[in-house]
């Protein structure tokens, strides 16, 4: 079992093929694969992606953002160069999958029009599409951030993209803004997300 986990590839396959035979369950329970079952599909991977999205905005504005400035200038590297690209490849494609999934789903529910609109194709009349429409763009606008202000400028603040050192600091400063924007508006978003399922179905 030691070996099994100390192996972070090996873990995520298990863990995956673990979530496939309950998915396979719940097919089974369902008596088939139809519009019920794949709507829990994209909403279980609509959450698993949204996790690692948000875990990872959290870590970079609960952590490193903070903690960084008391770091020795000869230790930063170790995170500039290995830690911080990393999860900036898992936290803009978590971004883009979470997105994707979202849509799907509200798509697979018949309620991507009305919530886009905020309920307006509605006459503002049936709330729950108001609600979850606020946190559609909520996370619409957090999706856009990470890929055309966050992303971009964190490839020059940590030198993938050639830059002098004065741009380095307007960069990074640019991106923690945009980051830290990105955490105010996650609470309220994940209220949408979350109550809506539970007052509205």
């Amino acid at each position: 079992m030691a070996g099994l986990l100390a192996n972070f590839r090996n873990t995520m396959i298990v863990s995956f093929l673990l979530s496939l035979i309950l998915v396979g369950g719940y097919a089974a329970h369902n008596g088939g694969l139809d519009a019920t079952f794949w709507t829990a599909a994209f909403r279980w991977l609509h959450t698993f992606f949204g996790i690692l999205w948000i875990g990872l905005l959290y870590y970079f504005n609960f952590v490193q953002i903070r903690k960084m400035p008391e770091i020795p200038a000869e230790l930063k590297p170790g995170v500039t160069k290995y830690i911080a690209p990393e999860a900036l490849f898992w936290f803009r494609y978590a971004a883009l999958a979470t997105w994707v999934m979202g849509v799907i789903l509200a798509i697979s529910r018949g309620y991507f029009v009305q919530a886009m609109t905020l309920g307006a194709m509605d006459g503002f009349v049936v709330p729950q599409h108001t609600f979850i429409g606020v946190g559609m763009w909520l996370a619409t606008i957090m999706f856009f951030n990470v890929w055309v202000f966050i992303w971009p400028a964190q490839k020059i603040a940590l030198g993938i993209v050639e830059g002098d050192a004065d741009a380095k600091a307007a960069a990074g400063r640019k991106a923690m803004l945009f980051s830290r924007t990105n955490t105010l508006l996650s609470v309220p978003m994940l209220v949408t997300m979350t109550m809506n399922q539970t007052m509205f179905g």
